[in-house]
């Protein structure tokens, strides 16, 4: 929170944690529009992987990470959090240069429901387990959506109340404060080497599709189409 009366654009997100959250936003609504589908079954899968690995980078970075990526400086109780959202609910919320409470609190979960998804969906796919598993997959993504909209609704109130536009503070990683709070190096480096990394896993994953098949993941796992034939019958 800033107090300073002199204020300007600062570089609060670095660029990692921009990638990071761009990617995780393409990854989830990728795997979510093709989850009931053969037919994209290896792009369902890929983006799958796509989560998991962006999730342990960000379990990472936000450890070791820029001041206002750490959890130490968003993650707060639930008495913080009740506080900011009656602020806000008065049209007076918090000013915070990081995640404000609540933010914090759905990021929380995202990340929790995000680790959920994808350690459930590994299971489902290598049959690890029995057919609870895909009932928590599908509840995992279904409650990530309710709180993915949530998350949405409540940056567009907040930006709106702060007359400060926080979806392009996500894309150029600037918010308006004192000139000494913001991070000293944006990262760029690494976002870069986290954006190869990742289109150069997906470029690996479509070489590994079978080429000219109507259905390509019912193509590598018939063993799994014929058990959920035979389980419906």
């Amino acid at each position: 929170m800033t107090d300073s009366n002199e204020k300007t654009k600062i570089l609060v997100w670095d660029a990692p944690v921009r990638v990071f959250h761009w990617l995780m936003v393409l990854s989830f609504a990728g795997a979510y529009l093709t989850a009931e589908s053969e037919r994209w079954r290896l792009v369902h899968v890929s983006l799958g992987y796509t989560m998991a690995g962006l999730l342990v980078f960000r379990i990472l970075w936000g450890l070791i990470g820029t001041p206002y990526a750490r959890f130490s400086s968003f993650v707060r109780g639930p008495a913080v959090v009740v506080r900011y959202l009656r602020a806000m609910v008065n049209g007076k919320p918090e000013h915070h240069l990081g995640h404000n409470p609540a933010g914090a609190m759905a990021i929380v979960l995202l990340l929790l429901l995000s680790a959920a998804c994808v350690t459930s969906g590994w299971a489902v796919y290598n049959d690890v387990g029995g057919h609870w598993l895909e009932e928590l997959h599908e509840g995992a993504a279904g409650f990530m959506l309710a709180v993915v909209a949530v998350h949405v609704a409540g940056a567009l109130v907040t930006s709106w109340l702060h007359r400060e536009n926080l979806v392009r503070s996500m894309v150029n990683g600037k918010k308006i404060g004192a000139p000494g709070d913001g991070i000293r190096k944006a990262w760029r480096g690494l976002a870069i080497l986290m954006l190869a990394a990742t289109l150069g896993f997906w470029w690996l994953q479509w070489q590994s599709a079978p080429s000219g098949a109507a259905t390509p993941w019912a193509a590598t796992e018939p063993s799994r189409s014929k058990k959920h034939q035979s389980h419906d019958d």
